[in-house]
């Protein structure tokens, strides 16, 4: 896969994937959930939202995948589904293998998200549900205001426009899914929202390390769009954030569910 990972695996962005589970981060699936129900979990990560849904659809076969091997080794010695390295572009599994194709956060990196959905609709049974949420940077808002969360959020947007990539993916979905071939498709959306002192004092320090040594850092400078010194003045701003008691940050995100 051609495809630059805007974040990399920086321990600052695995901080936040072991995070999610199925319900802070799937809930709109859940419903359409039943035990038997064989599901595919791609851009899976370390596993953590595999794993739920593997306990939701036991005895069903659940497969987890990811680019990454690094990530797909620390995945499988934690064990609870299935999992192995693989290509979204180019899955090796049969046609119609699974019930379920489950996705977060996975299209808004991809230079081609309407290829990799109609590689997903391919391992769907004819019938079978796909399951795709994706963040939009653009509806992130905060308080207290700040410039030095203004320009991050400017940054981030410049950093993935030059890997190809769409922050925005979340108000793309409904219609990328329907050019890959799907219908009877269904949108919501959901947020997380970190507010209280324990959940800001997380996010913001996350933030702080993401934006210095994490690899959207690394690319930043590579591509001549920050340096050194400011990626330090950001992760102040973000500490900063973090620290201020009426302070909240609110993540969008928006959810399709669509029938082969």
């Amino acid at each position: 896969m051609s495809d630059r990972y805007t974040h990399g695996h920086h321990e600052s962005v695995l901080r936040s994937h072991v995070w999610r589970t199925a319900e802070n981060s799937a809930a709109y699936l859940l419903p359409h959930l039943e035990p038997g129900t064989s599901v595919l979990d791609v851009g899976c990560g370390p596993g953590t939202i595999t794993r739920d849904l593997a306990r939701l659809v036991a005895p069903g076969r659940v497969l987890g995948i990811d680019a990454s091997a690094e990530v797909i080794a620390q995945a499988a010695e934690d064990g609870g589904a299935e999992f192995a390295v693989g290509d979204v572009y180019r899955l090796e599994l049969d046609d119609g293998e699974f019930d379920v194709v489950h996705a977060h956060q996975v299209l808004q990196h991809l230079t081609d998200p309407v290829a990799a959905l109609g590689e997903l609709r391919r391992v769907l049974r004819p019938g079978g549900l796909l399951a795709v949420r994706d963040s939009d940077y653009a509806g992130f808002f905060w308080a207290p205001a700040t410039t030095g969360l203004d320009r991050w959020q400017e940054l981030y947007h410049l950093v993935t426009a030059r890997n190809g990539a769409e922050a925005d993916a979340g108000r793309h979905l409904p219609a990328w899914v329907r050019r890959a071939g799907f219908d009877e498709v269904t949108t919501s959306s959901s947020t997380w929202t970190f507010a209280d002192p324990e959940l800001r004092a997380w996010w913001g320090g996350l933030w702080a390390d993401r934006i210095r040594y994490s690899a959207f850092a690394a690319q930043a400078v590579e591509y001549g769009l920050s340096d050194a010194a400011e990626l330090e003045r950001l992760a102040d701003a973000w500490r900063e954030w973090a620290a201020a008691p009426d302070g909240l940050f609110v993540v969008a995100h928006v959810e399709v569910l669509a029938r082969r």
